[in-house]
């Protein structure tokens, strides 16, 4: 009823319209008729004495015999002229309501992407007022299908339908009246649906608050955006787009002139430089016995760096943290100064990383649990929570929880602003078990080793801001068992920028490798388990940095062994290390 009502509204406005242009027309020839009835134009033409009756005599005649006679011509053709002009005008007027067509939602380039073509419309339009009844569109020489346009009175949606890659005409033609005719457009359309053929060459940086150039070729292109900078391609192709800082994963977009994008996700690598650091635990730096003898390794240069626990196996924050979760479930202590610490490492020339164990969190997992935040911890099929055996019940928190997931990188982007160099994950990884106890409520239809590399990809993203590294520790079996324990190195190596293989000689099973007795055979365990994983990461930019033992279980370790273990890495090309010790005493004599 209501399209019918519309329908009948928008014939009685044209009837009106109509009358009104008649209405003109008629109001002209009244005019006309007029002025010609008042001139008596047929008495124009005669003579005086023709027109005169009897004897009596014509004064206006006799005043001038000859001149008025010859002025009567003129003056009717001023009048006819005036009335011409005065018409003219109204046809004039009558013109200027002639349809304008206005093309929307064509590039005025006339070049049609694959992007347009996808939406497979655009609208033909007219000035106000204008109705558009019984406009035609064609595609060379086809018709295209027409509809009125959705919230645009008086427009036309025009489908173009399946357009081939080439030249084509388009043609709008509105039918018109004399004296203005048809209005018609015409334009020539270019359709390219090929994108740009882009390229990306691999791209370092010197440092975090070094410029870096991305290069790259895009064959076709008019425009490159990296990072939100530009650039224009040469004839080549070949471009260049400088940028202030590397920005680590960002897209690089290529852009024709028919608006086809091609797109690279682009990492731009910053190596961490050499790294050589030993394990301290939070309260370990808060010991004067403990934190000394570390202290005087570094300004020895026996190591770059320590290691400083940021968040440990209790699930202890080790320094005075102010993210919000760490403070309500208490697991901010304070044991040390976190600002000071960093000034004091950074003053004796070294660097500092911060570990922060992930998964396994005692402290989260309990006060979750008694909270009836339960999807927080890793569960049973039944709802229960899993029994982590000699971790204890309630030891591992959920992975693929979003708030256990968030709190992490929230102590992550914490400690990279306070001043941390690195970022070092540990325990980054489900509970080890058979995977059918466990329960990850929120994974979906996620694998638990890509849920957990996407864990430290955002946690990369989050501390790159403060130019900060990230590393991820591993377990030595994760280089060929991926699903063991969720972290599959190849996932992980694309996230991070560094693995540490935690490939303690006494952690290995007797046989792995070829070596009968891993522990008692520090070095060639070492070497060829390194070596797996130097294979399994080389078509990434992520960099080895082994975990090696300096403490003793079932076999006792002193400078040899430890010695051992270091020369192993080194003929496998990785010089870098991290010693652990839980209890942060050392063997110096391994280190030269």
């Amino acid at each position: 009823m209501c399209r019918t009502g519309e329908h009948e509204e928008h014939e009685e406005h044209e009837e009106d319209e109509d009358d009104e242009e008649d209405a003109v027309d008629h109001d002209a020839r009244d005019l006309l008729e007029d002025l010609l009835m008042r001139l008596d134009w047929k008495n124009w033409f005669r003579s005086p004495t023709s027109r005169s009756s009897g004897s009596v005599s014509d004064p206006a005649a006799s005043a001038s015999p000859a001149g008025f006679p010859r002025r009567r011509p003129v003056i009717l053709v001023c009048v006819l002229l005036a009335l011409v002009l005065a018409i003219g005008g109204t046809l004039s007027l009558r013109a200027a309501h002639g349809t304008t067509l206005n093309l929307v939602g064509l590039p005025n380039n006339g070049k049609l992407g694959a992007q347009l073509l996808r939406t497979g419309e655009f609208e033909v339009a007219g000035a106000e007022g204008d109705k558009l009844k019984g406009t035609k569109v064609t595609l060379d020489g086809k018709p295209l299908r027409t509809r009125a346009a959705h919230g645009s009175a008086g427009a036309l949606s025009v489908g173009l339908g399946d357009i081939k890659d080439g030249t084509h005409e388009l043609r709008v033609t509105h039918p018109g009246s004399w004296p203005t005719g048809d209005t018609e457009v015409v334009r020539k359309l270019t359709v390219d649906t090929e994108a740009p053929r882009l390229k990306v060459a691999d791209t370092k940086a010197k440092g975090f608050r070094e410029p870096v150039t991305v290069r790259g070729t895009a064959a076709g292109a008019q425009r490159i955006t990296v990072a939100g900078h530009t650039a224009k391609p040469a004839k080549d192709g070949a471009f260049a787009v400088r940028l202030p800082r590397p920005p680590g994963r960002t897209t690089v977009t290529a852009t024709d002139a028919a608006g086809n994008t091609a797109r690279h996700e682009a990492e731009l690598t910053v190596h961490r430089p050499l790294l050589k650091a030993v394990h301290v635990s939070a309260q370990g730096w808060a010991s004067d016995a403990l934190r000394k003898p570390v202290m005087k390794m570094l300004k020895q240069k026996k190591i770059n760096a320590v290691q400083l626990d940021i968040k440990d196996e209790l699930g202890e924050v080790g320094y005075a943290s102010k993210v919000p979760l760490a403070k309500s479930v208490g697991a901010a202590k304070g044991y040390y100064d976190a600002k000071k610490a960093i000034k004091e490492i950074h003053a004796a020339g070294g660097t500092v990383v911060g570990r922060i164990v992930a998964f396994r969190d005692p402290i989260l997992a309990t006060k979750s649990w008694k909270s009836g935040h339960r999807d927080r911890v890793v569960r049973t099929p039944g709802g229960g929570a899993y029994n982590g055996g000699s971790y204890g019940q309630l030891s591992f928190t959920n992975f693929a929880n979003k708030e256990v997931r968030q709190y992490n990188i929230d102590l992550a982007a914490e400690a990279a602003k306070l001043g941390f160099d690195d970022i070092l994950y540990d325990y980054i990884r489900r509970p080890d078990g058979p995977i059918s106890k466990m329960s990850f409520p929120g994974l979906g239809d996620t694998t638990p080793e890509r849920s957990v590399a996407d864990v430290v990809g955002e946690t990369r993203a989050a501390v790159r801001k403060h130019n900060a590294f990230l590393g991820v520790s591993v377990f030595g079996i994760a280089v060929d068992r991926p699903k063991e324990i969720a972290q599959d190195v190849g996932l992980l190596a694309q996230e991070a920028d560094y693995i540490a293989p935690m490939i303690y000689p006494s952690h290995w099973a007797k046989g792995e490798y070829g070596v009968s007795d891993p522990n008692s055979h520090p070095y060639p365990i070492t070497k060829r388990s390194l070596a797996a994983f130097a294979k399994k990461t080389r078509h990434t930019d992520a960099q080895i940095v082994p975990w090696i033992q300096d403490f003793s279980l079932g076999v006792s370790y002193g400078d040899k062994e430890v010695r051992a273990q270091l020369d192993a890495a080194r003929s496998d090309g990785i010089k870098g290390f991290l010693l652990w010790n839980p209890g942060v005493q050392y063997h110096e004599g391994a280190l030269g």
